[in-house]
């Protein structure tokens, strides 16, 4: 399956070494794309990820960007299109790490500062890519929160920062449309990678939690960062080209 092959430009992965995001990178590139990817600190991943890409046959670019600066993610954008071509697909897989915490107990400034590390960022990544995207007629990708749909108690950091996300991405599909952009957005359940993995093994997640989580899951498991790589790269290809303004949920059932 080559979906990107002949797309001039590249995909941009923000938050390419998590573990969303490094399985995003690599089925981009092995479904025909050339890669950029940000990371924030992790430099040997980013040398390890690089270092797959190449051997897949893709172009590849790594910024360390830290998102939350304006400045410095538009200059990454520009980057990513002048050195790769341009850029077809802006993939929002970043995101800082998220306490599982009454929300009585969160103080209105760390409030703030979720919203500015995380919706805030993706607002910075994207408005400067949007007259690339325009150009490509592109598609953007947003990772969220099923939290946005069914609320699991102690997550509201998450659903409160990653459903402004998903409002401006539904904002951004009705006003970009126009020019041939679209937005949607991929909403993962319990996952046994990223922030959920870094959950369980600070015991914020105990087995007790697990098992009424799983029992929650019509499916009675836990999905993987593979799960979600694989919609957001259908919902960045012309298989789903007549599909903007949504948000897929990918988790186990959990959210019916």
């Amino acid at each position: 399956m080559q979906d990107f092959s002949g797309r001039s430009g590249a995909a941009l992965v923000a938050g390419g070494t998590g573990g969303i995001g490094a399985a995003i990178v690599r089925i981009l590139a092995e479904r025909g794309s050339d890669v950029a990817f940000t990371y924030r600190a992790n430099q040997e991943a980013a040398k390890a990820l690089f270092s797959e890409v190449r051997e897949r046959g893709r172009q590849v670019l790594a910024l360390r960007v830290d998102l939350s600066d304006e400045s410095a993610t538009a200059r990454a954008v520009t980057e990513v299109a002048r050195t790769l071509g341009g850029i077809h697909t802006l993939v929002y897989a970043a995101g800082p790490h998220v306490p599982m915490v009454h929300l009585s107990r969160v103080s209105p400034s760390q409030y703030r500062a979720q919203l500015d590390a995380d919706a805030g960022a993706f607002f910075n990544l994207v408005h400067p890519a949007l007259p690339r995207l325009r150009e490509s007629r592109g598609a953007i990708v947003a990772v969220t929160t099923v939290a946005t749909r069914r609320f699991p108690v102690r997550d509201g950091l998450s659903s409160g920062t990653k459903g402004a996300v998903e409002a401006v991405a539904r904002a951004l599909a009705a006003e970009e449309g126009r020019y041939g952009v679209r937005v949607n957005c991929v909403a993962p359940g319990m996952l046994t990678d990223g922030i959920a993995a870094r959950l369980m093994e600070t015991g914020e997640l105990d087995e007790a939690a697990l098992a009424v989580t799983r029992r929650n899951i019509p499916l009675r498991r836990f999905g993987g960062a593979t799960d979600i790589a694989e919609a957001v790269v259908f919902l960045a290809s012309d298989r789903a080209g007549y599909i903007t303004g949504q948000a897929l949920g990918v988790d186990g059932g959990y959210s019916v």
